[in-house]
């Protein structure tokens, strides 16, 4: 609920309300004087919660604490949210075997840590007629992971690159 569609106090423009105690318990419907009258008394806010409804549901509260807390929900829902990473890894169809370890390791990191990963294999000149060396390169990386993702994307040719986007393993 937007606090912007909210109306407060002598912006609302109706003749009944159907007021809703603070506990959330039913008041009854009254007319817009008596709902305004009550919230001065109480030194609170007569808000405007559910305006769709016939008569609009009010209610009386601090305007001020009702719009800390709602901001408040906002930001720890945004908190908890993970944005997820795409981190790339490049190779060459030639990879020597340590350098194949050292960038299968990164991958496993990356992965360890919930992020996507795009394994590509670049070509260049003469390599774009083997790309069977490609795959085996990205078969390979998959094979030192040993499992521990889930295939978003198969290999497959971009241009002249082979790649292939691999994403962690839920954890339930």
């Amino acid at each position: 609920m937007a606090d912007k569609d909210l109306r407060i106090n002598e912006q609302i423009r109706v003749r009944e309300v159907r007021l809703v105690r603070e506990d959330g318990g039913p008041q009854g419907i009254l007319s817009i004087t008596e709902a305004l009258e009550m919230a001065r008394e109480q030194g609170l806010d007569l808000v405007e919660v559910a305006p769709q409804a016939v008569p609009p549901v009010v209610k009386i509260l601090d305007y001020g604490k009702f719009k800390f807390e709602n901001e408040k929900k906002v930001r720890d829902s945004k908190k908890k949210q993970k944005l997820l990473k795409l981190k790339e890894i490049r190779m060459q169809p030639k990879i020597d075997e340590h350098d194949m370890d050292f960038k299968s390791k990164h991958v496993r990191e990356f992965l360890a840590d919930g992020n996507k990963v795009k394994v590509t294999v670049r070509f260049r000149g003469r390599e774009l007629a083997h790309t069977e060396l490609g795959l085996d390169v990205l078969k390979d990386v998959l094979k030192r992971l040993e499992g521990d993702y889930v295939m978003d994307k198969a290999p497959a040719m971009e241009g002249r690159f082979m790649s292939m986007v691999l994403s962690p393993k839920s954890k339930k």
